[in-house]
């Protein structure tokens, strides 16, 4: 899929909806599930609007394939948070973006200095992990850590991590929009 170049909260909306009928690789949930199940831990934990919208934009990048199967399989990385950060940009500022473009660093930050993370990835995470450059060296954690939108990151991981939920309650995009138009650039 070439750039959107989005314009309007309702051309992301309906990129977003894209994912109804994707499945998100190796997991139980479709991507458009997982976006909104990640958007509703990020609720529920009280998280800001804009780490809101990150939490249910984070992985707008992956929609650029063109079917369901993951780009892992075939070794490729498709650096979807680059790709989702510089959409988003057009529409929001750093505190949506940044944290959506640190979502993968934060997953290379935790396989490298929490015991037991790595264990819990699932295999098509695995693989990611192995293209997205594996656990960060000493000095690319310390990095990672001094960049101001490195605990927003990390939250979102952590919401990822949790959002592959077959049974979890199912959500509307409705009950995100507010949150989404809050965090709109101001022009």
């Amino acid at each position: 899929m070439k750039d959107p170049g989005l314009t309007s909260l309702d051309e992301l909306i309906a990129l977003l909806a894209r994912g109804q009928s994707l499945r998100y690789a190796g997991e139980p949930v479709t991507q458009w599930e997982h976006a909104l199940q990640t958007a509703a831990l990020a609720a529920q934990a009280g998280a800001s609007d804009a780490l809101v919208a990150a939490a249910l934009l984070h992985d707008i990048g992956h929609l650029a394939q063109v079917d369901d199967d993951s780009p892992t399989l075939a070794g490729h990385d498709d650096r979807h948070e680059a790709l989702a950060a510089r959409w988003l940009s057009a529409l929001f500022d750093e505190a949506v973006t940044e944290p959506v473009r640190l979502h993968v660093e934060a997953k290379r930050w935790l396989v490298a200095n929490t015991p037991g993370y790595a264990e819990r990835l699932s295999e098509d995470s695995v693989r990611s992990l192995a293209l997205q450059g594996g656990p960060m060296s000493a000095e690319e954690s310390a990095a990672f850590r001094a960049s101001p939108f490195a605990t927003d990151a990390l939250r979102l991981r952590a919401w990822d991590d949790l959002a592959k939920d077959a049974n979890a309650p199912a959500q509307r995009v409705e009950r995100f929009v507010a949150m989404l138009r809050a965090s709109l650039k101001r022009r």
